[in-house]
């Protein structure tokens, strides 16, 4: 037996002074709401995504309400689960507006296919009971004055704020990992980032599990979450092994962000290249959270 464990974040980026606090809170919320599934004796995999479903309501993040807006100004949502005991693990890109995309791709898991995209998506979704929501449900004045900034004047599109993520494991050692995103502020349609893809913005197996944060077409070339899990399935001491990664992301590939990873026996381990990534824990032991 071990101890429960659960960790979140809430987007690697240059986040303002006056707006952590609010980061802050927020993913500690999700923490101890996931944390409660655990103590309640609920699965892994339900209480990552309960503590994701938490962040994908708060409209301060970028996932669910308040989510970023491709180049024209329309919603296009990212998620994926993993189940590291079973290896089941469920992706959707490119979905349309549905309020909680964790659940969709929670649901999806018990399905063949690992990764469904665009209009399939969101038709197989509305099929298993979801509700398609108007895209004005979803967006916030915050986020419209962002994608004004970025479409019309330039401004870097890798604010902070984005992607949110939980990686949580129960008392039999069993872990779990999910992921959720409206993406880049200002996307091309049709954009995938690395959140959906399995064995990079998310994944979960025996002995660790991840969930990333910043700039997305870096970690795909990275193959982020694979090489991480697989240098602590070889031996390698798991923040080493976040860091070293999170360093070759940025300096091989040219982009900068954050994980959060925790394993069987250890954790939380949480690394970013970024000025700051907010992000929390739950333990039997007690909370905290940072930025």
């Amino acid at each position: 037996m071990v101890k429960p464990l659960l960790l979140v974040h809430g987007g690697a980026g240059d986040l303002p002074e006056a707006s952590r606090p609010l980061h802050a809170a927020g993913c500690l919320e999700a923490a101890e709401a996931g944390g409660a599934v655990l103590e309640s004796g609920g699965s892994v995999v339900e209480a990552a995504c309960t503590a994701v479903e938490v962040l994908e309501n708060n409209p301060i993040y970028n996932a669910g309400v308040g989510c970023a807006l491709t180049r024209n100004g329309r919603v296009s949502l990212d998620s994926a689960v993993m189940d590291g005991k079973s290896r089941n693990a469920a992706g959707l890109a490119a979905l349309d507006a549905f309020p909680n995309p964790v659940r969709i791709a929670q649901r999806m898991m018990e399905e063949p296919e690992v990764l469904l995209v665009g209009q399939p998506a969101s038709e197989w979704a509305e099929r298993h009971g979801f509700r398609r929501v108007p895209e004005d449900e979803l967006t916030t004045e915050s986020a419209r004055k962002q994608w004004h900034k970025v479409v019309d004047e330039g401004a870097d599109p890798n604010f902070a704020g984005g992607t949110v993520g939980c990686v949580a494991r129960d008392a039999s050692g069993n872990l779990a990992a999910a992921t959720s995103t409206g993406g880049t502020m200002g996307k091309m349609p049709g954009r995938v980032g690395d959140s959906p893809l399995i064995g990079v913005g998310t994944y979960a197996d025996d002995r660790c599990a991840l969930s990333t944060t910043g700039h997305g077409e870096a970690f795909m070339r990275a193959v982020f979450a694979a090489r991480v899990a697989d240098a602590v399935r070889y031996g390698e001491d798991p923040q080493k092994a976040l860091c070293r990664m999170l360093d070759r992301t940025r300096d091989f590939f040219g982009g900068y962000g954050g994980a959060i990873l925790i394993t069987a026996e250890s954790g939380p381990h949480y690394f970013w290249t970024t000025v700051g990534m907010s992000h929390a824990w739950w333990s039997p032991d007690g909370t905290g959270s940072g930025i």
